[in-house]
């Protein structure tokens, strides 16, 4: 049986379809020693290219056990594999993995913290992020000021930003003292800095974002910041099922215990 190249590699955990679609326009991929194209149908074993490097897929897709972790970014990480300044990246505190690779589901900005999934599904990947499937993000907002019902209320029917309208789902007071003051917001989407830039648009300064909840997963109180743990069980199935994917099956206990730098690009 075939199936489109792009959701092959993606399954296989080589990125999300997404990404390896730009890989495809890009020419960085080759099926039998022709330059692939978008919408090819692969079997799996065709000789296939990345960038040069030979990738075996009938064997990668037998032995994957897909994996996802739940990362506690902190401040001052950038959510990439590598950084000309030399700046911390989050894969520098990810366990290494021998098949596939890890595979962000959406960005945090280098002043933003808390909550990052990252698995080695790059289709779970791909509707997590996809809109049309509506996975809420929930953000914990530390604000200057007041605030007053009239900001509220345009911030929950939609302003207009640079790339199109934009609104929260939901806005809910937490309290504070003081010039600070909280707010737990959620939102539809994830478009670059979209939590920053609402409250901008209303003249609101944020002074700190923190990632919360990203669909059915929370960010727990215990897990501090730099460290990791892999989903349990409850949690892969309700996160597989928010995007109509059946759930994988889970690796040993313990594997997730392992950390080192990543292998591969």
């Amino acid at each position: 049986m075939s199936e489109r190249l792009q959701k092959m590699l993606a399954r296989a955990g080589y990125g999300s379809r997404r990404e390896i679609e730009s890989w495809i326009a890009a020419g960085r991929i080759s099926v039998d020693g022709e330059v692939a194209h978008l919408g090819q149908r692969v079997s799996g074993r065709e000789h296939i290219r990345v960038d040069g490097r030979t990738i075996t897929l009938t064997a990668t897709l037998g032995r994957q056990t897909q994996r996802t972790l739940l990362y506690h970014k902190p401040l001052g990480e950038l959510t990439t594999r590598s950084d000309p300044e030399g700046r911390p990246t989050i894969f520098e505190h990810l366990p290494v993995i021998r098949t596939g690779r890890w595979i962000t589901v959406g960005r945090l900005d280098l002043n933003t913290a808390g909550l990052l999934l990252v698995t080695t599904d790059g289709e779970l990947a791909n509707r997590l992020m996809h809109p049309s499937y509506e996975i809420d993000r929930e953000y914990a907002v530390r604000v200057l000021g007041e605030v007053g019902e009239q900001v509220i209320e345009r911030l929950l029917q939609g302003v207009k930003l640079e790339d199109g309208m934009a609104a929260f789902a939901s806005i809910e007071d937490a309290g504070g003292r003081g010039a600070n003051h909280w707010y737990h917001v959620t939102l539809k989407e994830g478009r670059n800095r979209e939590v920053r830039r609402l409250w901008e648009s209303q003249g609101v300064q944020v002074s700190r974002l923190i990632r919360v909840r990203f669909g059915p997963v929370s960010l727990p109180r215990g897990l501090r910041p730099g460290k990791f743990r892999e989903l349990v069980r409850q949690e892969v199935n309700a996160l597989y099922r928010s995007v109509d994917l059946k759930p994988p099956r889970m690796p040993r206990e313990g594997t997730a215990r392992r950390k080192g730098k990543l292998r591969g690009r």
